[in-house]
């Protein structure tokens, strides 16, 4: 009997988890709409809050302030990242197409589901307690992405190079289509992902 009332708490408490997660997401995805209209420095709770559907009070049961909903995008955005680069090097097959993989995951992640690519470059915004263990991720997300160059290039897919300096640019590159996608485009985030990893790949194939 107690093992199934302990189950029967511990299903209620997932669920819960669950539902203020998915809140937590809409929250995210409301604040990015603003964000893309009015700017980060100039967006505030009260803005977020009604652009989600919240009194304020509702919104800081979610969110302690802008610095959390902040962290909370830039996490969820490189752990995806993270885990992208990890089913790329875990499947086999050229290097070029594990390192564009990892290109349109990362275009994905910044512009499809989570809305949050302009919060995800703010980075600099964040108090030093909540930005160093983001830079850490960054940092390894980086170093992996740099491998596969350095494995390209040893297998002889990919010309000789500064590995270091052309991962910062392809990196930079797919980073910048935050600052200019829009939603109502006349290109889907596929097709961009797609042909922009295509682009920076070719330009180090041998």
């Amino acid at each position: 009997m107690v093992q199934i009332l302990n189950h029967r708490s511990n299903a209620g408490s997932e669920r819960v988890r669950r539902r203020s997660e998915a809140r937590r997401l809409d929250i995210l995805r409301a604040a990015a709409r603003v964000f893309r209209r009015r700017g980060v420095a100039s967006t505030g709770m009260r803005e977020i809050a009604q652009e989600a559907d919240l009194s304020p009070g509702n919104l800081y049961y979610y969110f302690s302030g802008k610095d959390e909903l902040l962290l909370f995008c830039q996490e969820r955005t490189v752990d995806s990242m993270l885990a992208a680069v990890a089913a790329a090097r875990a499947t086999p097959g050229a290097v070029a197409e594990q390192l564009r993989s990892v290109l349109r995951a990362h275009v994905h992640a910044m512009l499809d589901e989570l809305e949050g690519a302009t919060a995800h470059l703010e980075i600099d915004g964040l108090p030093e307690a909540m930005r160093a263990p983001i830079i850490a991720k960054r940092d390894r997300y980086e170093r992996a992405v740099r491998q596969l160059v350095t494995d390209g290039v040893a297998r002889g897919e990919f010309a000789p190079c500064d590995a270091a300096l052309v991962t910062r640019a392809m990196l930079g590159a797919v980073n910048w289509t935050a600052r200019w996608y829009r939603p109502d485009g006349a290109r889907p985030v596929a097709e961009i992902a797609q042909t922009l990893a295509d682009y920076l790949v070719k330009g180090v194939l041998r």
